[in-house]
């Protein structure tokens, strides 16, 4: 998954978690991705750049993409993060400069570490289903795993927690219990929630940790806060469980971890600590060194956007 705003400003990534109980409901902005997909974005959103080390979320779909080519993103670098892909209808097929080759499917995990520098595309497989719905979604790495080995997971079977009106994958972390078989660098809470209409429940969370609930389709009333598809809730810290109640058949993402202590500075598709890490990054995907090669892609290579002629400033939690 890329960032592919041509003029992508510096993004303050990380601000204070607020130490309790919040209701913050945020819209996202609509921001074309590849050829003929566009995406709603809402994390880094106005006033809101992380939820613990989840720091770009994007939402698309359900399209409709029978008459389209789909999803069709060039090979692009990443560098200081984790790449999640997530589905709920069609399939994603992902290639990387380590050789990997993957389809990945609804409710199926396609995580990549970048580490120090890794490169991929991401496109509709040709025949590809009807729809296409989904999450793309970023962690950052704290520094002391930032430099790490690039490498890709794919998870078929995922944990599933149950309750009455309630089948919940778990993406990546933990939830009442259950693991993720993927690798995290932070304390972490990834997990797909499906709710059936009229199911009125109280999911456990962990106090320490801040969250948000991103919905995907359907209505629910997320601790008496009305969210509906295309929006995020961030709910802040302090929280022991969150009352759910489906208004329809619906479907939202619950995303949360240990607020994210680093000053960091994420641009294009890097997360760095200084312009000097930026600039030499994509100075090194130009030169196409470092990153390696994505085989088999029919089109080019994404070209890096021009530098801000301000330094990118490093910055933490703080408001």
């Amino acid at each position: 998954m890329s960032n592919l705003d041509l003029k992508p400003a510096p993004t303050t990534c990380g601000r204070e978690a607020d130490t309790g109980p919040v209701h913050d409901l945020m819209t996202g902005r609509q921001v074309p991705l590849g050829e003929s997909t566009v995406v709603n974005r809402l994390l880094p959103n106005l006033g809101r750049r992380m939820v613990g080390a989840w720091c770009f979320v994007d939402h698309y779909g359900p399209d409709d993409i029978a008459d389209e080519p789909g999803m069709q993103v060039p090979p692009h670098p990443h560098m200081g993060l984790q790449t999640v892909s997530w589905l709920h209808q069609g399939e994603v097929l992902h290639r990387d400069s380590l050789g990997s080759l993957q389809t990945v499917r609804p409710y199926e995990l396609g995580l990549m570490t970048s580490g120090r520098a890794i490169s991929h595309s991401e496109e509709s497989p040709r025949p590809h289903a009807r729809y296409l719905h989904g999450a793309q979604l970023w962690v950052a790495l704290p520094d002391a795993h930032r430099n790490a080995a690039p490498a890709f997971e794919h998870h078929a079977d995922l944990p599933v927690v149950t309750a009455p009106g309630l089948r919940a994958t778990v993406i990546l972390g933990g939830l009442d219990g259950a693991s993720s078989p993927g690798t995290t660098y932070t304390p972490l809470a990834g997990a797909d929630l499906a709710l059936t209409e009229g199911a009125d429940l109280k999911l456990p969370l962990v106090p320490d940790f801040e969250y948000a609930v991103l919905s995907m389709s359907g209505s629910l009333d997320v601790d008496g806060v009305r969210v509906e598809p295309g929006t995020m809730l961030y709910l802040g810290c302090g929280r022991p469980e969150l009352p759910l109640l489906a208004r329809t058949d619906a479907a939202v993402l619950l995303l949360g971890g240990a607020p994210f202590e680093e000053r960091i500075v994420m641009w294009w598709n890097f997360i760095g600590r200084s312009t000097e890490d930026i600039a030499r990054a994509r100075a090194d995907w130009m030169t196409g060194d470092r990153f390696g090669t994505v085989h088999g892609y029919a089109g080019a290579r994404l070209p890096a956007p021009a530098l801000p002629a301000t330094p990118l400033k490093p910055r933490g939690r703080e408001r």
